[in-house]
């Protein structure tokens, strides 16, 4: 294998971590209240923005810019809970579509109308350089997106599984009305879950922004990854995002470096496709 591959395979692990992370969001609400959010890749593109804000007013990059990116969305996430979601919850599935589709285009002709439609972008040495480690080059900020998404994806993971407010979550998940008579009040939980899961679009978008052109519009095409990767991974499962992320990152990149970037769409689509004609429940998901 050639030292050119692999800096690509590792280029799209790197890349494949943080699609898990902005992708773990999405299943945990798909977990919690089998609710599709259309607006999570506009979460991502505010993270995005925030991480570009925060530079802008302040000149430092994603170190401080992820964790207020988190904070913002977080923010978000729970007014959007109980501004929205929390009442289209009681309708039929069309109007749970319609709402997260319109909170979407909501969020995006916002974004259009404070920060305008040209591309933005952030220094490319504003994280640091690049790294040769036995010959293999990854520029800083791919790295550092990476590291941080595979950790916080994993912390995610461990919250649900290893933590009292995890337990609590799953018993919403699971029974909502059992777990009220214990004592658990789901519209807590769930407006927490909503809050865990857009905090971490946010430090994903500011991640990514670091390597990423930032525009109104990114949030379309970071949304379809998302689904796709959820879909792949198995909706409502963590491990399942994480594995499946890291497996379109790998496949993107490759892609792009044998045939060519245009064509990498093509190619993860492609076998996605026929991947999920075999396992319509993805890779984790329960059958």
């Amino acid at each position: 294998m050639s030292s050119i591959l692999i800096q690509v395979i590792v280029g799209g692990l790197l890349l494949g971590a943080v699609y898990a992370l902005f992708s773990s969001g999405l299943t945990l609400i798909w977990g919690m209240m089998n609710i599709v959010n259309f607006a999570h890749g506009d979460f991502v593109m505010l993270g995005m923005y925030v991480a570009f804000v925060v530079w802008t007013l302040f000149g430092v990059g994603p170190l401080v810019g992820a964790p207020v990116a988190a904070l913002v969305l977080a923010t978000v996430g729970i007014i959007v809970y109980f501004g929205l979601i929390r009442s289209v919850m009681k309708g039929p599935m069309l109007a749970q579509i319609l709402g997260t589709f319109g909170l979407a285009l909501l969020l995006r002709y916002s974004a259009f109308n404070i920060f305008g439609a040209n591309f933005m972008t952030l220094p490319e040495n504003i994280v640091g350089g690049t790294f040769d480690v036995l010959g293999i080059r990854v520029q800083a900020s791919r790295l550092l997106a990476g590291a941080v998404a595979l950790l916080v994806t994993l912390g995610l993971h461990m919250l649900l599984t290893r933590t009292s407010l995890g337990s609590k979550m799953l018993a919403v998940a699971e029974d909502s009305t059992a777990a009220q008579l214990m004592g658990i009040r789901p519209d807590t939980m769930q407006a927490i879950a909503w809050a865990i899961a857009a905090g971490a679009t946010g430090i994903a978008g500011a991640l990514i922004a670091t390597f990423f052109y930032i525009a109104p519009t990114v949030g379309e095409t970071l949304g379809i990854v998302a689904f796709v990767t959820v879909s792949l991974g198995g909706f409502g499962s963590v491990p399942g995002a994480l594995v499946a992320g890291l497996l379109i990152g790998v496949i993107e990149s490759v892609s792009a470096y044998w045939i060519g970037a245009v064509y990498k769409d093509i190619v993860v689509y492609s076998l996605f496709l026929c991947f999920l004609w075999f396992r319509p429940q993805g890779l984790m998901g329960k059958t």
